[in-house]
């Protein structure tokens, strides 16, 4: 889509949000997720450099040893949006039961000013989700810690094939020096 095509999207979009939605603005390779509170606002979980959130800087915790931050704040729905493009994205409904639009939106505004944040265990989906859910949960951590542990098993396993050949290999040549 061209910038005006996607631009016209977000305001149709914008149009048609309702307080508590969970809205999801895509970027590219994640999406930064927040909770609309009505008044083109959403309350989100943004990294120190402002409404878009998309600077983490570094995005984990190490024993509790924070390494970047972010903070759940309140900002207006253009200045998140930038130059993504966003969605509506209530998906979780369809398993998840879900608060009243006005308890969704009083949780929401009971963490502006908290601070905290890791990729895996707390980030922007997961915020949204309690919100709306009671339930911190993030499809792309989840996607993000299957995929290494899908990588790491493959790793192993290439690595295993690799020594068990290679101990082959010696008992075929202790085998041909007879």
């Amino acid at each position: 889509m061209s910038s005006l095509e996607v631009q016209r999207h977000n305001q149709t979009v914008l149009e048609s949000l309702e307080p508590g939605d969970q809205v999801e603005f895509i970027r590219g390779v994640y999406s930064h997720w927040a909770v609309y509170v009505g008044d083109n606002e959403v309350v989100h979980l943004s990294g120190d450099d402002g409404a878009r959130g998309s600077d983490m800087g570094h995005t984990f915790t190490i024993s509790g040893v924070e390494f970047g931050k972010a903070t759940v704040r309140r900002d207006n729905f253009w200045d998140v949006v930038g130059d993504s493009e966003v969605h509506k994205n209530n998906s979780k409904d369809e398993k998840l039961e879900h608060f009243k639009p006005s308890e969704i939106v009083r949780r929401a505004l009971s963490k502006i000013g908290e601070v905290g944040y890791n990729l895996i265990f707390k980030n922007c989906e997961h915020f949204a989700s309690w919100c709306r859910y009671n339930k911190e949960q993030s499809d792309q951590a989840d996607d993000l810690l299957t995929g290494l542990a899908v990588g790491g098993a493959l790793v192993a396993a290439f690595g295993i094939a690799a020594w068990l050949e290679s101990g082959q290999k010696k008992d075929r040549e202790k085998r041909s020096e007879y």
